[in-house]
């Protein structure tokens, strides 16, 4: 394992330790606690298919936008936005990810494989998508979209 690899595990460990100091807030938010259990099923699906979370709830240095998941696949670096609801009602979750928001994580990205020096490694954007409920509803889009806009220089879309 190369040492940028290390450091951006030990990196998504300490996020994972401060992710779990804020439960035990009081008034942690219940929409905050939906999101979180949706994003703890997809990093253990993600870490089932033998991916390696390098990153967890990434955020940009300016505080908007952040990337739920950072995996890394083979020679392929993953983005991951995980979409949690209760129920499916009013929409169903991928729907969220609008152009919009691809732009804000393709410039997240950007920022990401700059600082983590991981220019030259090929990028994909996944999307998961989860109804949470007596019957959980999963559906994983691979390759679910690639920003025009703020696209990480010096990569290939994978």
């Amino acid at each position: 394992m190369g040492i940028v690899r290390k450091v951006l595990i030990g990196a998504g460990r300490w996020l994972d330790r401060r992710r779990q100091a804020a439960r035990g807030r009081q008034g942690f938010a219940k929409h905050l606690q939906v999101a979180e259990k949706g994003e703890d099923w997809a990093q253990r699906f993600i870490q089932e298919m033998g991916w390696t979370v390098v990153a967890r709830n990434y955020r940009r240095k300016g505080g908007r936008g952040e990337i739920d998941l950072v995996a890394v696949e083979g020679k392929t670096l993953v983005f991951v936005e995980v979409k949690t609801r209760t129920s499916s009602e009013m929409s169903m979750p991928e729907r969220a990810v609008d152009r919009a928001k691809e732009k804000l994580l393709g410039r997240t990205a950007e920022e990401y494989v700059r600082l983590a020096s991981m220019e030259g490694m090929s990028v994909r954007f996944d999307v998961i998508s989860l109804v949470l409920g007596e019957q959980t509803k999963v559906e994983y889009f691979r390759d679910a979209f690639y920003p025009t806009r703020g696209v990480p220089s010096g990569v290939s879309n994978g």
